[in-house]
Parts: C-alpha cells; sequence; structure tokens
C-alpha cells in the first residue's frame, strides 16, 4: 500500500511542479495569506516557488538566525527554503528535500532565477535524509509528514540529523479525531493531506518516542477551506450535501464522467472541501520540539 500512495502522490504533485501555478495568481497567493504568510513574505521570493500548497508558515515559528542551517522536509517549489535563506543569510545554508523529481527541478531553477547561493535541494523521500547525524540547527517543513506512510521512520530521522538543542519547527495537518471509514481509505483524501493525517495526540506521542522534548502542537485555527481559493481548479460542481451523512466517499463527488484519476490535487482539495466539513475533523497545527542537548 505504501508503494501506491508514494506513487500517487508523485504523480499528483509532480503535477502541480509542471503547472504554471504561482504566486502571481490570486487564488494561489489568497491560500498562501490564509496559512500565515505576508504578501511582503511572497513577494520577496520568486513567484513560481509558490504553488497553493502551504497549512501554515513555518519559517514564522522557527527563530531562525544567522548562520544556520536548516532543512525543510518536503520543499517543493522551494518557498520556505527562500524565506529561511534570507533569514540564516550568507553564513547559513537552507536545504530542501523533495521526493519528486518536478518539484527539485522547479525549485533549482526557482534558486538560480532568484540568485541564491546558500541554497540546496536533494531529491529524497523525507524518512532517509541524506545528510549527516547531528548536522542540522532547525528542521521545518509545511503540510508534507502528513502524507509520509511512515511517520515514526521520520521523526526518528529528523531526530538524528539534528544536532543535540536543535529544534523542530512544523506546520501540518492533524487529526482531531478518527476520520469516517469512507474517508480514511480515500486514495484523493489521502494526497489531499486528510486521510494520512494522523491525530494529535498520536503526533506529540510519535515525537516523544522519537527522542524529543518541550514538544507543543498547536491548533493555528486556519480555515482549511482555503484551499477552494485556488482559482479555475474545481473540476466537479458541488453536489448536495446529506445532511445525515457530511462524510460521503470522496471519489462519489464529481457531477461530471471525467476520470477520477485525471483529476489535479487541487480538484481534488475542492472535492474533499465540498463533500465534508474538513474543519471539524481536522486541523491545521503548529508544531515545535526541542531535541535534548547531551549530557
Amino acid at each position: 500500500m505504501s508503494e501506491q500512495l508514494l506513487d500517487s502522490v508523485k504523480s499528483k504533485y509532480g503535477a502541480v511542479a509542471e503547472s504554471t501555478l504561482s504566486n502571481d495568481h490570486a487564488g494561489v497567493q489568497a491560500v498562501a495569506e490564509a496559512f500565515g504568510y505576508t504578501a511582503e513574505e511572497l513577494t520577496s521570493i520568486p513567484a513560481e516557488a509558490n504553488m497553493g500548497l502551504s497549512c501554515g508558515n513555518p519559517t514564522a515559528t522557527a527563530h531562525l538566525r544567522p548562520g544556520e542551517v536548516v532543512v525543510d522536509l518536503g520543499s517543493g517549489g522551494g518557498l520556505d527554503v527562500f524565506l529561511a535563506a534570507k533569514m540564516v543569510g550568507p553564513t547559513g545554508r537552507a536545504i530542501g528535500i523533495d521526493m519528486t523529481t518536478a518539484m527539485i527541478e522547479r525549485a533549482r531553477a526557482n534558486a538560480q532565477s532568484g540568485g541564491y547561493t546558500n541554497v540546496e535541494f536533494y531529491q529524497s523521500t523525507i524518512d532517509q535524509i541524506p545528510l549527516p547525524n547531528a548536522s542540522v540547527d532547525c528542521v521545518i517543513s509545511n503540510c508534507v509528514i502528513n502524507l509520509a506512510p511512515d511517520k515514526p521512520a521520520v521523526f526518528r530521522e529528523i531526530a538524528r540529523v539534528l544536532k543535540p538543542g536543535g529544534r523542530v519547527a512544523v506546520s501540518d495537518i492533524a487529526l482531531k479525531h478518527d476520520l469516517p471509514e469512507a474517508v480514511a481509505q480515500s486514495m484523493a483524501a489521502y494526497v489531499g493531506c486528510i486521510a494520512g493525517a494522523i491525530l494529535i495526540e498520536d503526533y506529540r506521542a510519535g515525537l516523544l518516542a522519537a527522542g524529543f522534548a518541550h514538544v507543543e502542537i498547536v491548533d493555528s485555527g486556519a480555515d482549511l477551506n482555503a484551499y477552494a481559493k485556488v482559482e479555475n481548479q474545481a473540476g466537479c460542481c458541488s453536489p448536495s450535501m446529506d445532511e445525515s451523512s457530511p462524510f460521503q466517499q470522496i471519489e462519489s463527488a464529481c457531477c461530471t464522467p471525467a476520470a477520477p484519476a485525471s483529476a489535479t490535487l487541487h480538484e481534488e482539495l475542492t472535492t474533499l472541501l465540498s463533500q465534508y466539513d474538513v474543519n471539524a475533523a481536522a486541523a491545521s497545527v503548529k508544531v515545535y520540539a526541542i531535541k535534548p542537548s547531551a549530557a
């Protein structure tokens, strides 16, 4: 099942990377601003780095300092890497990790067009970070850990690459309560960052089991319906909602005969949002944790 999930995620996010979505689109910018980015931040980096895929702004809580090494897990087009690069300055490094070839290519092109000299991008899954032990000051991530099939492995890898005293500052989707089975088993819901999310208490327990201390997970209160703001992406008309069953099976949402496999990521997100109250089950969370210093 994990291979199928990874292939689906690669396919959908690869298609986004090859699209023309960028901060030049009002809907894309609106999504990012809804999840905590300022207009000034978004215009300070290459427009193609933002594709409307965020669920928070991890650089806002990372407390990055000049000279630090920061790693972004699931770096996409480089949005958070480029913001972090400005914060750590020329003596620091901002490193992006992404498993999708098209995303890595887009991010590297953005780095070149933006003239960044302190950024690097590596292609890898986030449960196998291609960096040495204790080599990183801060790990950030934005709406990606929920997509990893083996989250405990991701938490262990984060702990491995962090220096003693290093910190985690992550924006992600986590669950307030268990999802109905139809949603939990939906591939569209998984790629749409919902079905792969874990309970907030399980997220905390996973970080503690990996050796982290001072774990804080806070519901940001952001409206997950913001994803519907990406304009001209909805491939399905809005179905009438059966109030007695708000968690209808996601794949049945399309009212046109278009094949589900042809749907874009944003179409699938729009379908999810039209089918049930995503805010009732899931939350955009801010995650912070510290790797204890060596005794």
